[in-house]
């Protein structure tokens, strides 16, 4: 193994439950920048939840919206989002069919919702919206809060060919471009690097990290990782509350 990049994912793989990044796996991956190993966080997080973590570690790319938007450094060199039509389309006709469901949608790094955003997430802003009037922009994702009785396959009618759906924390489903994956977003930065997808190192735990850790060089799950994304690991590592990012990458490469 001799890789060149290390492509993590945040929410339960590098963050703790508390959604902080220790120091030592900052100080960690720092030392991995500072022995020329690209660091990459891929996340489905949009840019503005993100930009603290990056200010303890200075990435080198990052992925956002599991693939929708691609930095390398502050340049933006790639987007799939869902065209502005489409994207009014799906949202009214859910909303129309499920009026009670939460339902959200983001645009332009800002949050569009039909409901308090700060019961799902902490420290999350959004614009109130009955998704009448939207910005003629296209959306990076739309989210839909799911109840028990509700999976994601029930929306799939709502769907065009270019489009897919994925749920993500058990409970959220997620609709998005089909060329927004984290997969397909590694390959864009790899190709940037000129560095192989065989020497890259994945780090993930939920199902949008799956095909991310199938086709890098090395993918690994943490121990709290979804029973899905262990099954096609290369190696299990301690779980996020643990530090078991930092202390894999500090065991075997540093």
């Amino acid at each position: 193994m001799n890789p060149k990049l290390i492509a993590i994912d945040l929410d339960r793989t590098l963050l703790h439950t508390d959604k902080t990044i220790s120091a030592y796996s900052a100080n960690i991956l720092n030392k991995c920048r500072e022995n020329r190993y690209k660091i990459v966080f891929a996340t489905a997080r949009p840019k503005r939840a993100v930009v603290d973590y990056m200010e303890s570690i200075p990435v080198d790319a990052v992925i956002l919206h599991n693939g929708a938007v691609v930095y390398i450094g502050d340049e933006l060199v790639a987007s799939y989002g869902i065209e502005p039509t489409l994207k009014d389309e799906i949202l009214k006709s859910i909303y129309k069919d499920y009026p009670k469901i939460t339902l959200s949608v983001e645009i332009d790094d800002v949050l569009y919702a039909n409901f308090d955003v700060s019961t799902v997430w902490n420290n999350t802003e959004a614009i109130q919206s009955d998704f009448t009037y939207l910005p003629n922009r296209p959306a990076d994702k739309i989210i839909i809060g799911l109840t028990p009785t509700e999976g994601i396959e029930i929306f799939s009618r709502y769907l065009t060919d270019d489009l897919y759906i994925e749920m993500v924390d058990g409970k959220l489903g997620l609709i998005m471009n089909r060329k927004a994956t984290k997969w397909e977003a590694i390959k864009t930065v790899a190709q940037h690097f000129s560095i192989s997808t065989n020497e890259i190192i994945a780090f993930g735990d939920d199902f949008n990290d799956i095909f991310m850790l199938k086709g890098c060089g090395f993918g690994i799950a943490v121990t709290n990782a979804i029973d899905e994304v262990k099954a096609v690991a290369d190696f299990i590592c301690d779980s996020n509350d643990n530090d078991g990012v930092a202390k894999w990458l500090d065991e075997h490469l540093l």
